[in-house]
């Protein structure tokens, strides 16, 4: 066995000395024996298909789509349907092309039949960004809906804030959420409740119209000649959707006020186009905003801006869980040239049934619970797009959507493992091909599923190749491989393990020749080397990057150290 190891051992480092660098497209690190064992669920932007890979960046399933590209959202349901959004870029629509847009909704079984499809794609109105699959199989949609001119004047809109031109066209295209109840029987489809935006506004523009009002004492209402990021047309472009069933409530990211928004879903239709009625009491009306008080003309900080992928922290958590009843968010464009991740705890006072304000009348909270940039913070940075996905072990999956790049973290913002989304506008790119531009591989989210979810229940999930073209194939078996050394051999022993500075190597005896002892990245680069007949030797790894090390003394692999930072 010991020859073994060392054998492969040496492969490995013969392997990755021929590379002579890293990898460039997927799968980048992996280290397993902390990371999340899962399947990621990965749509890339600018083609069709949906992949299942392990997490060696193998493909294991996949949905193929020749005719439209991702409309973004898609999720893969407990009994194996996919439910995914379709369009087809800017052959879609000529009234409204913006970022996210979409066309249609599908439901495909694991064999990639269509078991239903339904579209919101014409003049007046148009599907985008993302979809919420509630835990009765209905289907929340996001659209955009056209205002003209003419009928924002007339609701106070300001007419200098009417600037849309080109694809985007004039007026406005106020959100709605849709919420469609599929029949898979005989594939019909019942709208059974909306909210509109348009059906909550306040403005004190115009005093001469309806919806007139001092806005800082309607928090509840939104300022219709609010703007930021020079929107016009496409006013808030909502990018997120979630559902919480416990409280009943839906989530809206609205990116261009830089806020989060939850509304009361316990109404009617007709309830939610008015201010009354529902759990809550106050019909539509939003019940909670967060990320930017001045949106609402109240003092404080902005927090957020232009986020994505605002979502209750994953609800199949159980009470006990620290995260539970969590917000995450990905926080954009929180500096210049970097963004950030954060977890959040808005309070909700069941008793009352109500997001309660501060004495200022600013919906909290004024701080994070946990926040992770990058170290620089310019390592991590998307414009648009972004996703988070906290995992059961505690880990993050974090997706850079402008740069194609998942990753996953611990807590303390080690990665664990890391995958480059390997196409270049939709097209497959060779390993080493270093020439994909940001957003030339953007991707909305990357989701994992654990292993023992219920769709993989008796599916055969085995390795079909990869993505990138002229693929590395033994990267990530070598790293399965070492991953099955033990951390301790006779006679050695490795300890703290895994360590923040000090290694030490203690022998069960003194050697009668000196013991030679080396440790290697795992790239195979030689970062110490010695030779002693000490019993114990003490090492400094203060300098050390965090990272998994290999140690081998004599020729044989004796351990797999750990290096946090």
């Amino acid at each position: 066995m010991k020859k073994l190891f060392s054998t492969l051992f040496l492969m490995f480092i013969f392997v990755l000395s021929i590379q002579a660098q890293q990898h460039t497209v997927g799968l980048v690190q992996y280290n397993p024996a902390d990371a999340f064992d899962g399947y990621n669920l990965h749509y890339p932007h600018n083609q069709g298909n949906a992949y299942l890979l392990n997490n060696c960046g193998e493909i294991v399933h996949v949905w193929r789509d020749s005719i439209y590209k991702p409309g973004n959202g898609i999720w893969l349901r407990e009994n194996g349907n996919l439910y995914v959004t379709k369009g087809r870029n800017a052959l879609s629509n000529s009234f409204i092309h913006a970022g996210g847009g979409g066309e249609k909704v599908e439901i495909r079984d694991w064999d990639n039949n269509l078991l239903w499809s339904y579209t919101i794609n014409d003049s007046t109105q148009r599907m985008h960004h993302d979809i919420e699959v509630m835990p009765n199989g209905n289907v929340m949609v996001i659209v955009w809906e056209y205002r003209n001119d003419a009928d924002a004047i007339a609701n106070g809109r300001n007419p200098a804030k009417l600037t849309g031109s080109g694809a985007l066209g004039n007026g406005l295209w106020p959100e709605k959420i849709v919420e469609l109840q599929p029949n898979l029987t005989n594939g019909t489809t019942q709208i059974v409740w909306e909210w509109r935006v348009w059906d909550h506004m306040v403005q004190d523009f115009d005093s001469t119209k309806a919806n007139y009002g001092t806005v800082q004492n309607h928090p509840e209402l939104i300022d219709l000649n609010y703007t930021l990021y020079d929107s016009t047309a496409d006013w808030q472009h909502a990018n997120s959707l979630d559902y919480n069933a416990t409280f009943d409530q839906i989530m809206l990211s609205v990116p261009c006020f830089n806020e989060i928004w939850i509304i009361d879903h316990s109404t009617t239709t007709s309830e939610a186009a008015g201010h009354t009625g529902g759990l809550v009491g106050v019909g539509g009306d939003l019940i909670y905003r967060f990320g930017n008080p001045s949106a609402y003309r109240a003092p404080g900080t902005t927090k957020l801006f232009y986020q994505h992928d605002a979502h209750w922290a994953e609800i199949n958590f159980s009470t006990t869980n620290p995260e539970y009843g969590k917000v995450v968010v990905f926080n954009n464009k929180l500096g210049p040239n970097y963004s950030a991740v954060h977890t959040f705890s808005p309070t909700f006072d069941t008793y009352e049934w109500e997001y309660p304000k501060d004495s200022t009348g600013v919906w909290g909270p004024n701080t994070f619970d946990w926040t992770y940039m990058a170290n620089p913070p310019q390592d991590m940075y998307s414009t648009g797009l972004g996703a988070i996905q906290l995992l059961p072990n505690g880990n993050r999956l974090i997706n850079e959507g402008r740069e194609g790049r998942a990753f996953e973290i611990t807590n303390s913002g080690q990665i664990l493992w890391e995958y480059k989304n390997p196409m270049k506008n939709g097209l497959p790119v060779a390993q080493y091909d270093s020439t994909i531009a940001a957003s030339a591989n953007q991707q909305f989210r990357f989701t994992r599923y654990p292993t023992n979810y219920p769709a993989f229940i008796g599916k055969t999930l085995e390795p079909m190749g990869y993505i990138e073209l002229n693929p590395d194939t033994v990267f990530c078996s070598t790293i399965l491989t070492v991953e099955s050394i033990n951390e301790t051999k006779e006679n050695v022993s490795v300890y703290p393990n895994p360590t923040g500075s000090d290694i030490n190597i203690q022998f069960e005896k003194i050697a009668i020749t000196a013991h030679r002892i080396e440790i290697f990245d795992l790239y195979g680069h030689l970062i110490y080397s010695v030779e002693t007949n000490e019993m114990l030797v003490n090492l400094k790894a203060d300098d050390w990057n965090s990272g998994i090390y290999l140690i081998r003394i004599d020729g044989d692999m004796k351990a797999k150290l750990s290096v946090t930072k």
